[in-house]
This record gives structure tokens, C-alpha cells and sequence, in this order.
């Protein structure tokens, strides 16, 4: 009697575990800006009649329905909010009931999909995340660096017209760039941060990059106002901030067609590359030019030295 008990257990335990559908152990799915069509994953393992027309499939994201198919009927329902859902029948037929969304339809959330084959059936949960700490890290890299370039550049004036005669018109004349680059540089990263995954990031960034090729020859101005002669290292200096403005502007041109956060990298070098060299140029500013003008007669000086010079001759 009582091994007749355990047989009756052991093939009840049996049966529920046939009428069980078993999934691809799969709890969530990453999602980031370059996707353009979200895959969810939901496969079962254990498919036996492998006939979809024996199949039955249920969708919902948040406890919310929003896609079935009926293999019985052979009918797709799709909610108004989810146009775009789909699956595939051949790979359904197989046990693969993953089901593609749009980028646009996408929302994080967790999913639930329900499966039932003839008289057994399953469910899973998978959830979906967006995957956005390294989109993250690249705006707040990219709109550091502009920030940083455009302090510079105003540091650098300050310097020289601090510490060098500058005319008042001159000074007009440096300044009014600098005040259209800063203005860009802080309308681009408003439109940049607002919108990780619109059009707005790609107007933003132009915003930021395209501008900032003003800050190539303000570098090579801010040098005449310093040096008479133009040295060398002050010539390399400019050569480099064009370059790195080459590189931004190439990561630019590559993000209008492209996924923006794989090329995002480029225009992080070609703005450090900016920066570096806006650093640089004003510690030789500061180190070299001071020290030039320290040991250089006043102009008018050495203009009366020479007029008296000649008036010693002539006598």
C-alpha cells in the first residue's frame, strides 16, 4: 500500500513537470542608445509538438497586454502603443518566442511572456533596462571639456590683458569670440544633457564642437599679443589646437551617421586635445611672456634712447 502511495506521487510529479514549459534562463536585457529595435528574449526549451498552429502567446509589459498570437486562428493582436511588436513564426515554431520593439516603443519595464503549447503552458519575466551609465559618463566628458576649453581661453585673455598692453579695442575684439563660443558651448550642452536618446543630442553637440574651431586662431591672436615675433613652440601650439579640433570634428561627422556613444570618444580626444594645449598656452603665457616682458626696456624707452642716439650723431 504504501509503495503504491509513492508510485502515485512519483507520477504525479511526472505529469506536472511535462505540463510545464521551461524557459532559457534569461532575467533581464540591456538596452542603450544604439539600438534601434529592442529584442526580448523568451525561448522554451522544451517544445514537443513543435507546430505553432498548437501554440499560444501572450505578451505583457508591467502586467499590461499588449501582444498575442493565436496559432489556432493564426492571428497576431497588437495593442495601439505597440505597432511594432513582432515574432517571428518560423523560430516560434521552435520554441523561440522572443519578440522585437521598436526603440521608440520600448519601455523599461519588466516583460512577461506567456507560452502554451496544447494543454502545457509557462511564463518567464524578463526585464528591460536602459543601459545608460557609459552615455552617461561620455556627456558629462564631452561637456566638461568645452567648459574647460572656454575657461581657458578666458583665463588666457585675462592674462594678457592683464599683464601685457592690450588696446581696449583689442581687448573688444578677443572678448566678443569668446562670448559667441561660450554662449554656443552652453546652448549645445542644455540641448546635449536634455535628451539621451533624441535627435536633440546630435544639434547639441554640433552646438558644442563646430564652434570651437574659433578658438584656434583666438590662440594664435593672443599670442601676437604677447610675443612681437612668433616663436616656434607658440606656432606648434596652434598647429596642435587645430588638429584636436580636426579630431572632435571628425567624431562629430561620424556621430550624424552613426551610433553617437561609439564615436563619442573621438570628440572627448579631440576636445582634451584642445584643452591640453589651451593649458599649456596659457602657462607659456604666463611663464614665458612675463618673463620676456620683465626683461624688455619699456617701448617708449628705447624709442628716446634712439632719438638720442641719432641726435648725437648728427651733432
Amino acid at each position: 500500500m504504501w509503495a503504491l502511495r509513492v508510485c502515485w506521487v512519483l507520477l504525479g510529479t511526472v505529469g506536472a513537470g511535462s505540463a510545464q514549459l521551461m524557459f532559457q534562463n534569461v532575467t533581464s536585457v540591456k538596452m542603450d542608445s544604439c539600438n534601434q529595435t529592442v529584442l526580448i528574449p523568451c525561448k522554451i526549451i522544451n517544445l514537443k509538438l513543435n507546430d505553432t498552429k498548437q501554440m499560444f502567446l501572450k505578451w505583457k509589459v508591467q502586467g499590461n497586454f499588449f501582444f498575442s498570437y493565436d496559432g489556432s486562428e493564426e492571428t497576431f493582436f497588437r495593442n495601439s502603443s505597440f505597432q511594432s511588436a513582432n515574432v517571428s513564426l518560423p523560430e516560434l515554431r521552435y520554441g523561440n518566442a522572443s519578440v522585437s520593439l521598436s526603440k521608440l516603443e520600448a519601455v523599461p519595464g519588466n516583460y512577461t511572456c506567456e507560452v502554451a503549447e496544447s494543454n502545457r503552458e509557462g511564463k518567464i519575466i524578463v526585464e528591460l533596462v536602459y543601459n545608460s551609465a557609459e552615455w552617461t559618463l561620455q556627456h558629462s566628458l564631452i561637456i566638461a571639456s568645452m567648459i574647460v576649453a572656454a575657461f581657458l581661453y578666458w583665463a588666457q585673455l585675462g592674462a594678457v590683458a592683464i599683464k601685457f598692453d592690450v588696446t581696449f579695442s583689442k581687448k573688444i575684439g578677443l572678448s566678443i569670440p569668446g562670448i559667441i563660443v561660450t554662449g554656443f558651448a552652453v546652448i549645445g550642452s542644455i540641448l546635449f544633457a536634455s535628451d539621451a536618446y533624441g535627435a536633440s543630442i546630435l544639434v547639441g553637440l554640433g552646438l558644442i564642437v563646430i564652434p570651437a574651431i574659433i578658438l584656434v586662431p583666438l590662440l594664435y591672436f593672443l599670442f601676437t599679443s604677447v610675443f612681437e615675433k612668433q616663436p616656434l613652440f607658440a606656432i606648434i601650439l596652434v598647429a596642435l589646437k587645430a588638429l584636436g579640433y580636426l579630431i572632435a570634428l571628425v567624431g562629430f561627422a561620424l556621430s550624424d551617421s552613426a551610433c553617437l556613444p561609439k564615436q563619442g570618444s573621438v570628440v572627448i580626444a579631440g576636445l582634451v586635445i584642445i584643452d591640453i594645449v589651451a593649458a599649456i598656452g596659457l602657462i607659456y603665457i604666463l611663464v614665458i611672456g612675463c618673463n620676456l616682458k620683465d626683461h624688455q626696456p619699456p617701448r617708449k624707452a628705447v624709442e628716446e634712447s634712439l632719438n638720442d642716439a641719432k641726435g648725437v650723431m648728427l651733432e
